[in-house]
This record gives structure tokens, C-alpha cells and sequence, in this order.
């Protein structure tokens, strides 16, 4: 059984873990990022639980001008939780339950969300190898990022709500 809830504080560590098996080397947010995140907007950190047990989670920032290279806003400076652009920084899924439709759910429901909050436009940065995901998720491709977060080529798509 699916459930969807925001994040808590006592999430961050089972959060942190999924991360670092996702992302590569320093592309994974740290512990302390993760934590900034849920006390800074616990409404834009969605938590997907399968049997009691957390298997993946999006989270965001939201701002009203969007610099998807902007290393700072990773730790939600100059996030503005009114603001009606939002900006995706991680959607994870644990290695062991990919391949089980839960990113399209953890997409469905973040979008939902966002909707009812009146949100204008859903912003992301992505390898290229998941830009297909993302394009069959909803999200236009923009352009390649001039971020190199992670020593990574990232590209940069969105969503017009």
C-alpha cells in the first residue's frame, strides 16, 4: 500500500541513505543539506512509503526568479515558500523498488501538490539519460545547464502548471 506524506526531521537519515546509493560522488545532497530541506519546506519534500518503510522522496525549493546553477538555493537560500516557480532538487527512488512505477507516483503526486498550490511552472536539472523519463513525465527539455554540480553535465526541462 502507497503512501504519500511530507518529510520530518526523523526521515532525514533513511532520506540521506536513498540519496547517496542514487547520486553519484558530490552530486548527492549531504546529511545537513537534507535536513535544511525538510525544516526549511517540509511542504515540498514528499515522502513515498511502501509497507510502512520510505522507498523515495522529491524535493524542492521554490523561488520567483529561477537560476537552475545556483549551488546556494540547494540549501534553500533565497527560497520563498510563495513564490510561484518551483525547483525539483531531488526525486530518488531506493535502488531495490525502481522498476515499480513509483517515480511516475512520486511525479504524480508532487505535481498534484504543487497544482493546488498555485504554482506556476516546475523547474529540473537531469543527466541526460533521464531526459526521456522526464519528457514522457510531462517536462519540456530546455537546455544542457551551465551547472556542473557533481563534476556532472546536467540538463535543465520544466513544466508548465
Amino acid at each position: 500500500m502507497s503512501r504519500f506524506r511530507n518529510a520530518r526531521r526523523s526521515d532525514a537519515k533513511r532520506c540521506f541513505e536513498i540519496e547517496t546509493a542514487a547520486y553519484e560522488g558530490d552530486e548527492a545532497a549531504t546529511l545537513e543539506k537534507i535536513y535544511k530541506r525538510i525544516e526549511g519546506y517540509s511542504d515540498g519534500f514528499i515522502i513515498l512509503e511502501e509497507r510502512g518503510e520510505i522507498v523515495g522522496f522529491i524535493n524542492c525549493g521554490c523561488a520567483h526568479e529561477v537560476e537552475m546553477s545556483d549551488e546556494e538555493f540547494k540549501e534553500l537560500v533565497g527560497h520563498d515558500p510563495d513564490a510561484p516557480n518551483v525547483v525539483i532538487m531531488s526525486v530518488v527512488v531506493d535502488a531495490e523498488e525502481q522498476g515499480r512505477g513509483h517515480s511516475r507516483a512520486l511525479m504524480d503526486e508532487f505535481v498534484g501538490r504543487m497544482r493546488r498550490m498555485d504554482k506556476a511552472t516546475i523547474y529540473l536539472m537531469c543527466k541526460e539519460h533521464h531526459v526521456p523519463l522526464y519528457q514522457k513525465l510531462g517536462f519540456g527539455y530546455l537546455r544542457p545547464s551551465a551547472s556542473d554540480h557533481g563534476g556532472m553535465a546536467w540538463h535543465e526541462m520544466s513544466m508548465t502548471l
